[in-house]
């Protein structure tokens, strides 16, 4: 579902708030600038013969990967390119400083703040189809059982023969008409995402609102699809990373995403929630897989997933260069992990992508990153905060311009956490994610509310219970 704001109307009031920047710096602009003009490709694995292809959002630039997928007489294997950044940055440099100052970019409904200069993001570093390009490419042998059993990784040229969208790709896997580079891509998807289960690794399918033009200067909010095709892929990501981590761990050196695991009071908090919302959870069934079992549409699973997100605080990075740290594993995904796989859009993926091309060659890390390890977790740390805090701001604005004039009007809603009196509550008609006061607020329950106020300036709405 989705509505429509009126017209005339930007975020400048939400970038303003925190601060954003407003272009980039002259003196690194021109430093990127001088990159791309002198930028050389030489020495580098020639592998243009491979038909890589990206899929991403539609109308996106800043392209990190390109895949692809053969099915092998034993398994899978995965040529997986990220974009090589890191060769237009020079250490220590105007480029370098504002990229660790910005962490990461910043996407707005109405234009992102980018990590990188376009001329670098959008431009020669991206992947972008019948360009020829710098990459860390990655080749993964996987067996049959969905393990990776042969990884290497190294510089080269690439050269994508083909750019596309979620739903292109999905409409031809649908049809039996799959592009060969991905024709294997639904096999091993979904032999990553059994292998997920198995590992433990929790996914919680909540609906995930997104703000987008109506091509008529206002804006709609809806709910982002999520087909099959964006879960397979991001299994490759998440199978890249994972061997990132292993890689880094191995060789005593690098900088990984963690999350410690759940106590037994918060999994048995979860089950008792479970047993409330009528929800089954055999003794001998995990976390996992109990989640995996769910039907997101049903507003008990609903409730479930969100009562879940209490079993994945604490999320943070951890750098190490010598002993390995108490944490070194992420249990969100079950596994230890890595962020290597988007470094046009995420600082640290940059620092990976230098530790993995090393220790994979044989050769010492550079000392230059060697000596940013200790600072990559709090860059990224408060460049995540900043960019969460941007998106539900943004969100919060836009359901403010949607229900400005729908002030006591009554709605369907669906209860996704109570606590006492307050409600986090859902609708389903206008994608609105929002709090609710009122008694007897059941979990999972669907209620009757009505809209108190939406505030455009405080960018705030409230409910309460019929």
């Amino acid at each position: 579902m989705e509505t429509t704001t009126g017209t005339g109307l930007d975020f400048s009031g939400v970038r303003v708030d925190f601060r954003l920047p407003d272009g980039y710096p002259p003196d690194a602009l021109a430093e990127a600038e001088h990159a791309v003009a002198n930028h050389r490709l030489a020495g580098r694995e020639d592998a243009t013969h491979l038909p890589l292809v990206t899929i991403d959002p539609p109308g996106s630039r800043d392209l990190d990967q390109a895949l692809l997928v053969e099915a092998l007489p034993d398994g899978f294997r995965l040529n997986y390119a990220i974009a090589d950044v890191g060769s237009f940055v020079v250490p220590g440099g105007a480029l370098d400083t504002e990229a660790r100052r910005r962490g990461q970019t910043i996407y707005l409904p109405d234009g992102n703040v980018p990590l990188h200069p376009r001329v670098l993001s959008e431009g020669a570093a991206s992947l972008l189809p019948g360009q020829t390009c710098p990459a860390a490419l990655w080749t993964i042998d996987i067996d049959s059982a969905g393990e990776p059993v042969e990884v290497r990784v190294r510089r080269a040229v690439v050269r994508s023969v083909a750019q596309f969208d979620y739903d292109g790709v999905q409409a031809s896997v649908d049809a039996g008409e799959p592009h060969p580079s991905v024709a294997a891509l639904p096999a091993l998807g979904r032999l990553r995402r059994e292998h997920a289960v198995r590992r433990g690794a929790m996914e919680l399918q909540l609906p995930e609102q997104a703000v987008a033009s109506d091509g008529n200067g206002g804006w709609r909010l809806m709910l982002r699809p999520r087909n099959d095709v964006d879960a397979w892929n991001a299994q490759m990501s998440l199978l890249t990373g994972m061997c990132a981590a292993k890689l880094m761990i191995e060789a005593g050196i690098g900088v990984l995403r963690t999350l410690p695991e759940p106590d037994e009071g918060a999994i048995e908090w979860l089950r008792r929630s479970a047993r409330s919302l009528g929800i089954p959870w055999p003794r001998t069934s995990s976390v996992a897989e109990m989640l995996s079992q769910l039907d997101p549409g049903n507003p008990e699973s609903m409730a479930l997933y969100m009562d879940a997100t209490r079993l994945l605080r604490g999320a943070g990075y951890t750098s190490f260069d010598g002993a390995l740290p108490e944490l070194t594993t992420h249990a969100g995904l079950g596994a230890a992990y890595a962020h290597v796989t988007a470094p046009l859009r995420r600082l640290v993926d940059r620092f990976g992508a230098e530790i993995c091309l090393a220790v994979s060659s044989g050769e010492d890390v550079p000392d230059w990153v060697r000596a940013s390890l200790p600072e990559l977790p709090g860059l990224m740390g408060g460049s995540d905060t900043l960019a969460s805090r941007v998106d539900k701001a943004c969100l919060d604005q836009t359901e403010a311009w949607v229900l400005a004039d729908q002030v006591g009007g009554e709605f369907d809603a669906v209860v996704l956490r109570a606590e006492s009196a307050n409600a986090e509550v859902f609708l389903p008609e206008t994608a609105v994610i929002a709090r609710c006061v009122g008694e007897n607020l059941p979990e999972g329950g669907r209620i009757r509310v009505r809209l108190l106020d939406a505030d455009t300036v405080k960018r705030k709405v409230s409910f309460e219970r019929v």
